[in-house]
């Protein structure tokens, strides 16, 4: 059941996107950096742990659980060394993904061959 709920929720989160795109004139960049903002923000109000919760990896994997990826590690920050944890708490938090991201993009460049587009 943990499966299907996940699928649902992650579907339901990129359809309100692909909505988003289709009916508004905001570029991609736009909306993405909507979703890590919300995310943030959601967790701020706390919430997206709740949510996260019910819904699994379909809540923890689209951009909205990067954004509350990014709180959480400010939050954890700024308790443990004070002001100074606003700078360095999200790139803590977050250092695995975003490197696992550049190292799957670099293994994937060997793989595919790049097409100029005409």
């Amino acid at each position: 059941m943990e499966y299907i709920t996940a699928f649902v929720i992650g579907g339901l989160i990129c359809s309100a996107v692909q909505i988003l795109l289709d009916r508004t004139k905001m570029m991609p960049g736009r909306v993405m950096v909507l979703l890590v903002c919300a995310g943030a923000v959601l967790g701020f109000i706390g919430v997206y742990k709740p949510f996260q919760e019910f819904a699994g990896a379909g809540a923890s994997v689209p951009l909205l659980g990067f954004g509350n990826v990014l709180w959480q590690g400010v939050k954890e920050a700024v308790e443990k060394n004070g002001f100074i944890g606003v700078f360095m708490g999200g790139f803590k938090a977050s250092a695995v993904g975003i490197s696992a991201a550049l190292i799957f993009g670099y293994l994937a460049s060997f793989v595919f061959e790049p097409k100029m587009k005409k």
